[in-house]
């Protein structure tokens, strides 16, 4: 699988404890995207974040999980992303979704 080398990001931003048919949110679009055969997917779970709802998100010791930030990240052609957005559309109930023009360097193992 190659990607061109100019590619599109997409970046979901959601909560941990957001689902999907009884199933974690972030989980079920990464299953999707490689059902889809996307190139790849990074989930990024952060420390503390805040959203649309201005409520803070944060993983203190005393509480061990808040509905922690999430990210997933994806990266392919312009045409495999945009045909992966009414899926992931269908899939979540709110968060954030952002698409940004990148420059792929490399992508699986170097030929040298």
């Amino acid at each position: 699988m190659q990607i061109p080398p100019n590619a599109v990001l997409l970046r979901i931003f959601i909560g941990e404890d957001d689902k999907h048919r009884g199933r974690p949110l972030y989980e079920a679009i990464v299953l999707k995207a490689r059902e889809l055969q996307l190139a790849g997917a990074t989930i990024l779970r952060g420390p503390m974040g805040f959203g649309h709802s201005s409520r803070l998100h944060t993983a203190k010791i005393l509480r061990l999980s808040e509905d922690l930030p999430i990210v997933i990240e994806i990266v392919d052609s312009e045409e495999k992303i945009e045909a992966f957005l009414p899926q992931l559309e269908e899939m979540m109930g709110s968060g954030l979704v952002t698409l940004e023009k990148v420059r792929v360097l490399q992508y699986g193992e170097s030929t040298r």
